[in-house]
């Protein structure tokens, strides 16, 4: 747990039910060229201000006790940014993993990278690599980053690796279900989101977690993702707890009616639920 730094820290923390917490919670990060722009900066100052809004949110989940945390960090589609501002950011996850993994190590927080890891430049791949390592056998938050991500991808390979398995040497009868097709996901092994975060008001997936996402409950904001500070993500997880999960079921009160349950009339007469 962490000390609240002011006065609606406290107020956030103090509503929050820390027994009701979501399992995974996942995160499209936008808004950093908007920030910047906003405040006449280039584009990487916002870059570098969302480095810093990432590092305080992974921390804050970490300390809540979160088992999981996704971050969407740089999609299939983000190649298609000016080639500078892509150079940049490629140094910047760089840095930002040499300058990370001590506080990762110090958080008991395991590193897991999803994408097509394979298509980043080698000597990123081979920092990646080293921060997974180094951080294999802690055991507390999991944060996953999804670097060179795509949902659509994911569920290609996905598909490419059921054929393989299916086709090569030793081959097995190719049996495709709902839980087949999750072990062969980036994600497998880890429990779907509960709750997914977009800041910057954009109502659209942008290609995430396409398949993970079937029953998660989805929460916008039109903070920019620099300015996402603890009381953000605070009132998120409140705005969260403040729901109930249906699955595609009845919610109590329907389900209690649909089973005959009384309702009360404003004049005080029970009449019954009907079909």
């Amino acid at each position: 747990m962490f000390e609240p730094r002011n006065r609606r820290e406290a107020r956030l923390l103090s509503q929050l039910d820390l027994t009701r917490l979501p399992r995974h919670v996942a995160i499209i990060m936008d808004g950093n060229g908007r920030w910047a722009q906003r405040r006449h900066l280039p584009r990487i100052a916002g870059h570098r201000a969302g480095v810093a809004a990432a590092r305080e949110a992974i921390e804050t989940c970490a300390r809540l006790g979160l088992e999981v945390l996704t971050l969407y960090a740089f999609s299939t589609e983000n190649w298609r940014r000016p080639q500078t501002e892509v150079q940049f950011l490629m140094r910047l996850l760089q840095e930002s993993v040499r300058k990370e993994l001590p506080s990762l190590r110090d958080n008991n927080i395991r590193l897991q990278i999803i994408g097509r890891i394979h298509q980043l430049p080698v000597a990123i791949r081979h920092k990646l690599a080293q921060a997974v390592e180094e951080t294999a056998a802690n055991t507390g938050m999991r944060l996953v980053v999804a670097l060179n991500y795509s949902g659509r991808a994911e569920l290609v390979d996905a598909f490419a690796a059921l054929l393989r398995q299916s086709s090569g040497p030793g081959r097995e009868e190719l049996r495709i279900d709902e839980h087949t097709i999750a072990q062969h996901l980036y994600t497998a092994g880890l429990p779907d989101p509960d709750l997914l975060i977009r800041t910057s008001g954009e109502m659209r997936l942008s290609n995430f977690l396409l398949w993970q996402i079937a029953y998660t409950e989805l929460y916008v904001t039109e903070t920019l993702w620099p300015d996402f500070d603890r009381c953000s993500l605070l009132e998120a997880l409140l705005d969260y707890q403040r729901r109930e999960r249906r699955y595609g079921g009845l919610s109590g009160a329907a389900l209690h009616l649909s089973r005959g349950g009384g309702l009360r009339n404003p004049v005080g007469r029970e009449t019954q639920g009907g079909a």
